[in-house]
């Protein structure tokens, strides 16, 4: 019997997780003195996406809102990792697109259940 938590559905959530392999395998290749600013913050902020839709996922409606609203700052976040990257070149623009398009796809569906949870909380 596989043990199962309900927010593992979300496609969202299962994104986000294929997003943290991504930067963990692009930051392994980030300069030493990185280790503890880009490198560290881009990993935390990538992490962050994911814990914040599980963790919201434990409360009413109105909590899981709050938390998918953190998961988008922390995808912003990213966003701007991702920047620092590039102009760095610590990544090429294929890695850059690559992280944009995730990015926006994830933002895009974070925004979609958002909206939705918004519509059921207000006819509540």
């Amino acid at each position: 019997m596989e043990v199962h938590f309900k927010f593992e559905d979300l496609n969202v959530y299962q994104k986000a997780l294929n997003y943290i392999k991504f930067v963990y395998k692009i930051t392994h290749n980030f300069p030493n003195n990185e280790v503890y600013a880009l490198t560290s913050q881009f990993q935390r902020a990538a992490q962050s996406i994911a814990l914040n839709i599980a963790e919201g996922s434990s409360g009413t409606k109105a909590q899981f809102i709050r938390f998918l609203k953190i998961s988008q700052g922390s995808l912003y976040e990213c966003v701007v990792c991702t920047t620092i990257a590039f102009n760095e070149k610590y990544i090429d623009t294929k890695t850059e697109n690559e992280s944009r398009i995730a990015l926006m796809e994830m933002s895009k569906m974070l925004s979609g259940l958002i909206a939705s949870f918004n519509l059921s909380v207000t006819k509540n």
